[in-house]
């Protein structure tokens, strides 16, 4: 808020200072999974034969032994009593794409008045929270309550502390009465078992057979915006929507590019800092951290993990960075464009293949031409992309992402594949049949003697693919910032899946008949290559003749989220998943029921949040200051006098503010209207009526910002939300 309303935001934000204790020197090596369960506090704490079941479990995929439960509740309840905690929580992750907890207490009162901590293995392996209220997209009535978690011993328990206390999360599944999931985590790791047993086929056909257990890994980049907390609680579009609905283009945004990697304010830095020390405690393993493109954005990003533990560390730096704000006096937004005209925030999915022996399914090597395990899951994934881009798409639909994919800050939302010139060579010469060799990488020199020379890699990057290769993974760029990342990741390990079973299936019937390894390789290539080639694009996604040519070469472009929904219930997907054992067709339409309910309910609290935003804020300002400028104009001609200036601004204002009342009666007409019975029904009406009917109070409103004083705008505008920090 400006300083001349007289709410003293500017001095608040001028005099903040962090009361917290100066910084002391940590040992991270020390820090790290300090609140964490490891397989070392196992082995500590576990009989021999215990903890090798265990581990059996969580590193080769053995049905865990029910037996053993008791014996390994005892021992995490005494590791996280010693740690402070007083109570523990099943931790799932239900179909709204955050976390749920129902917090126990380990006390149990005794026949002797007093009280005795306990954990049992039925404790640990099952807990009972109300399914009701899920969203569960007909798969549970709300007068069917029964739901169940079931403990994923793969995902190890943390410690999550407060400031009176402790409590013990256990990464937990959550499914219905009936046996369906109801969240994100039974997809993704049925996704991992089906995409291991493919890859476990493949790889005897390369002589690879020391190989027990191959999985998914994922390092998820994280963008996000920090604005203070009291432009944030005066903006109740910011606090019901978590994106402005309102706001005119500052003078200054993105424009200079100096924001991008730029000096981190220490304000900024310190909340930084402590984030990472929070996640470094929960063993989340983050590398990374910058200033992003738009004013007041940040990335922070993680190695590769596990593509399960991965998803779960994921929704803890979400939670964590959002905790940690409120005490630098900040608020962290997720949102995927909480500011128009700014660069939006997006959760980059950088995705590849392992095995238990430490090999990198994706990793080309320096003669990637020659690498043939690295050609055969390479073109899986060429395959898998072009088959399925709608699965792709739809996996990373939202109203909120909407608004990013496809403008010139993310990827379009054709989905393309960037394999660099390097690669695209190699792959170009196997389909034309030349096979010679491929591009090497060379030395650069900058012109003087006192830098040193420096590798330049074979081929270069490209920032408008949303599915770019990026040395030994792919990135997969489209996926939202507030998102959870296990659904597209479930979905990137089901149609590499299948892409790996149809052409270890090709290999086979080619070395059973007598084809040498390599051409047999090279005959699938081309293949592929013929087939889906035509989604490798390296060149600028962003512009107009992408969307032509795209449209030349058949593939889709599914703009928004009511263009792609309902492709998932398609009969090919419910194939697809069913085929893997992913997700029954239950399940899938069920999630295709979740995403339409989310996208009418998120714009239905948009919509009428600006309604009442502007109705009861914005018009009224709007109003006095028609009476400021009228009263000034009468007291002129009660002296004789006129002012061209004050009579031209009062029609403009005038003008501006009947539009407003205008298009504000029309979305309140359309608020009112639902458009059907059916979710889908009311889905489709938010974006055909309701969305066009918003951006029209909007556009009136920010026009009259742009004029209006700002003791009478009542909102902290652009240029105080970005740049005052």
């Amino acid at each position: 808020m400006s300083a001349t309303t007289g709410h003293g935001v500017i001095n608040a934000v001028k005099n903040w200072r962090n009361t917290e204790k100066h910084y002391m020197p940590i040992d991270v090596r020390e820090m790290f999974s300090s609140a964490v369960f490891t397989m070392d506090a196992m082995r500590q704490r576990l009989s021999k034969p215990v903890y090798r079941s265990l581990l059996a479990t969580i590193e080769r995929g053995q049905t865990l032994d029910a037996t053993i439960a008791d014996t390994v509740a005892l021992a995490m309840k005494e590791w996280a009593m010693e740690h402070g905690a007083t109570h523990y929580t099943h931790w799932f992750q239900p179909l709204t794409g955050g976390t749920a907890e129902k917090h126990d207490s380990f006390i149990t009162p005794n026949y002797g008045g007093g009280v005795i901590a306990e954990f049992s293995g039925k404790e640990l392996i099952q807990g009972e929270p109300d399914a009701s209220s899920f969203p569960s997209g007909g798969l549970r009535a709300t007068f069917e309550a029964r739901g169940y978690t079931a403990w994923d011993p793969t995902s190890p328990a943390f410690i999550i502390t407060h400031s009176n206390g402790a409590t013990l999360c256990i990464p937990t599944a959550f499914a219905s009465w009936t046996g369906d999931a109801l969240d994100n985590k039974i997809p993704l790791l049925r996704s991992i078992d089906a995409l291991n047993k493919q890859i476990l086929r493949a790889l005897p056909l390369f002589g690879i057979t020391n190989v027990t257990r191959a999985v998914a890994t994922l390092g998820c980049e994280q963008e996000y915006f920090l604005i203070d907390e009291e432009f944030y609680y005066r903006r109740p579009d910011l606090y019901l929507s978590g994106r402005s609905l309102f706001g005119a283009k500052p003078p200054r945004g993105q424009e200079l590019e100096d924001n991008y990697f730029g000096s981190i304010p220490e304000r900024v830095l310190a909340y930084m800092s402590d984030v990472e020390h929070q996640l470094y405690a929960l063993g989340v393993p983050v590398k990374t951290r910058h200033n992003e493109v738009a004013p007041s954005q940040y990335e922070i990003a993680p190695i590769f993990e596990h593509a399960n533990i991965a998803a779960d560390h994921q929704q803890l730096t979400m939670s964590v960075l959002r905790n940690t704000a409120r005490k630098y006096g900040m608020v962290c937004l997720l949102h995927e464009k909480p500011f128009a005209g700014v660069n939006g925030s997006g959760k980059h999915l950088n995705w590849s293949m392992s095995t238990d022996t430490g090999m990198n399914l994706l990793e080309p090597g320096n003669t990637p031409n020659e690498n043939m395990v690295f050609l055969f899951f390479c073109a899986a994934v060429i395959k898998a992309v072009h088959k399925h881009q709608d699965l792709l798409r739809i996996s990373v639909a939202s109203a909120a992402n909407d608004h990013r994919l496809g403008a010139n800050e993310a990827p379009p939302a054709i989905m393309s594949i960037f394999l660099g010139s390097q690669l695209t060579d190699v792959f170009t010469q196997i389909q034309k049949g030349t096979h010679r060799k491929s591009k090497s990488a060379g030395i650069m020199e900058l012109g003087t003697t006192v830098l040193p020379n420096l590798r330049r890699d074979a081929g270069d990057r490209n920032r408008t693919s949303p599915f770019a290769f990026t040395g030994n993974k792919f990135e997969f760029r489209a996926v939202g910032s507030s998102q959870s990342v296990s659904f597209p990741a479930a979905t990137l390990n089901t149609i590499v899946t299948e892409a790996i079973d149809e052409l270890a299936t090709q290999l086979e019937k080619a070395l059973k008949g007598k084809k040498k390894l390599h051409d047999a390789i090279y005959s699938i290539i081309k293949d592929v290559m013929d087939t889906h080639g035509k989604v490798i694009f390296n060149e600028d996604g962003y512009s107009d003749d992408w969307q032509k040519e795209a449209k030349k070469r058949g593939l889709l472009n599914m703009k928004t989220t009511m263009d792609c929904i309902d492709m998932l219930g398609s009969k090919h997907n419910k194939a697809l998943f069913s085929k893997y054992a992913v997700l029954n067709e239950r399940e899938l339409l069920a999630r295709e029921e979740v995403m339409y309910d989310q996208y009418f309910k998120t714009i239905n609290i948009e919509a009428e949040t600006t309604e009442r935003v502007a109705q009861t804020i914005l018009l009224p300002a709007s109003l006095q200051y028609v009476g400021e400028l009228t009263a000034n104009a009468e007291s002129l001609d009660d002296i004789g006098m006129s002012s061209n200036a004050i009579t031209t601004l009062l029609k403009k204002v005038i003008v501006l503010t009947d539009e407003l009342s205008a298009a504000l009666e029309h979305l309140r007409s359309m608020n009112e209207e639902l458009g059907g019975e059916q979710v889908h029904e009311k889905a489709h009406h938010m974006h055909d009526n309701v969305i066009p009917a918003m951006y029209a109070v909007r556009l009136a409103c920010d026009r009259l910002e742009r004029i209006i004083p700002e003791k009478y705008w009542q909102l902290p505008n652009y240029r105080e939300m970005l740049w005052i920090k």
